[in-house]
């Protein structure tokens, strides 16, 4: 049976404030992400596991407390491409991208920090974002579960750099 690309559009908002200081960027949400509206809603992403151990807090249980969680810790995100033709959750078969418009973040917060979730976001941010927004980022391993090459300590060990820039740009 062929694989068949369909045309979507990305229907969840960025999250952000005034007080982000660090952007991450996934690449395209998942049928699953889309679903739930919220980002990393497939069961099987580590994303949401990740960050918990890195911030040393209960795994998280609602799509209101990862909100939160973002917010208190100062975290933007959003994804680098907006719309695509896009065969299920594979990045490998991402066709005619759209990359997000990243502006209205970076002027809003005060990113000091860029990181992409995978490989593929970090090419997508590269090639369309980051001269027109003279930012460059970090490409960290993709915490999907089709990055099974990378266990979740090894994903918590390169995404403590995630905590570590926080902890520098603390307020006050």
């Amino acid at each position: 049976m062929e694989k068949k690309l369909i045309h979507v559009v990305h229907n969840i908002p960025p999250q952000y404030d005034e007080n982000s200081r660090i952007l991450i960027l996934g690449s395209f949400p998942s049928p699953k992400s889309r679903e739930a509206r919220f980002f990393y809603g497939h069961p099987q992403n580590r994303f949401w596991k990740v960050m918990a151990r890195l911030f040393e807090r209960p795994d998280f249980q609602s799509t209101p407390e990862k909100r939160q969680f973002l917010i208190e810790n100062r975290i933007a995100m959003w994804d680098s491409i907006y719309e695509c033709d896009i065969y299920g959750a594979s990045d490998a078969s991402i066709k005619n991208a759209v990359p997000t418009d990243l502006g209205k973040i970076i002027r809003c917060g005060k990113i000091v920090q860029i990181f992409t979730n995978g490989k593929t976001s970090g090419r997508v941010f590269e090639k369309y974002q980051a001269k027109t927004l003279g930012r460059s980022s970090i490409t960290l391993p993709s915490t999907s579960p089709a990055n099974a090459a990378w266990s979740l300590e090894r994903l918590i060990d390169e995404w403590r750099i995630v905590k570590d820039t926080l902890e520098q740009e603390k307020p006050g």
